[in-house]
């Protein structure tokens, strides 16, 4: 968890995607930072789990759920998030869909490829552009701060279906930032972070190959962990990073050229 003080003290947060895994890492990570939290998520009762969780840690909080393969609930989100504090100061588009674990993994390549393109991409533009207007039309007194979440491997490439599958959709979303940093800026900073293999829920039940070929590929020769993703984006939404906008971060523990079997 965090060990940078109370540095985002005051200050209000949207974490998507945030009931389990990686977002709820984030979650966590900022409200122990001091940060208010709103958690988003399709699973009300986790929603609700984690909720009690930054209660606990003394940080206000509440669920929203939204199934955001549809552009209403996008918006209705959005205006939900706004009511429930209309000074928010940190955005984070983590939530995307899983094609990897559950009944999605035996979807097919096209099937899978649609919901990403629908969730991961179309909903974090639409809603990176729906917050960045709101948040335009404001006078703000600090610097507000948006970050979506790519894919170290998209920028190297990586062979297979996986590899295409979300480099493209990762790369799309890398891209997007870029551009709406200048869009955005200088009222607010648009950041990206581009986590390497993290042990999610594939990670941990991936086969023994995966798993040697996690750690093979990280120079620190280890699987990332949710909290490492958290805590660079503690740091990319806080005053330390204030000069920073319009890049991509790789987790990942410095990127190797692996060596092992496919």
């Amino acid at each position: 968890m965090s060990d940078g003080g109370l540095d985002l003290l005051g200050r209000t947060a949207v974490v998507t995607g945030s009931t389990h895994g990686i977002g709820r890492a984030i979650a966590l990570e900022l409200a122990t930072a001091g940060a208010n939290v709103l958690v988003h998520g399709r699973d009300a009762t986790a929603g609700q789990t984690v909720c009690d969780e930054i209660r606990t840690i003394g940080q206000e909080t509440t669920f929203e759920a939204a199934d955001f393969v549809d552009p209403q609930q996008q918006d209705d989100f959005v205006d939900r998030a706004f009511v429930w504090c209309d000074d928010i100061d940190i955005w984070i588009n983590n939530a995307g869909h899983d094609a990897l674990t559950g009944e999605a993994a035996a979807t097919t390549f096209d099937e899978k490829l649609d919901k990403l393109w629908q969730v991961d991409v179309l909903a974090a533009v639409r809603i990176s552009r729906n917050v960045g207007r709101r948040w335009q039309n404001r006078q703000p007194d600090t610097i507000r701060s948006l970050v979506n979440i790519g894919w170290d491997q998209a920028e190297t490439g990586m062979g297979g279906d996986s590899g295409e599958m979300f480099s493209t959709i990762k790369g799309a979303v890398m891209a997007f930032t870029r551009s709406l940093a200048i869009s955005l800026a200088p009222k607010i900073r648009v950041n990206c972070l581009a986590p390497g293999w993290i042990k999610t829920a594939w990670g941990q039940q991936a086969s023994q190959a995966w798993q040697d070929r996690a750690a093979g590929e990280s120079l620190l020769q280890r699987w990332g962990e949710p909290t490492d993703v958290a805590r660079a984006a503690h740091f990319l939404v806080s005053p330390a990073a204030e000069f920073i906008t319009g890049q991509t971060l790789p987790i990942n523990g410095g990127q190797a050229r692996w060596s092992g079997a496919d």
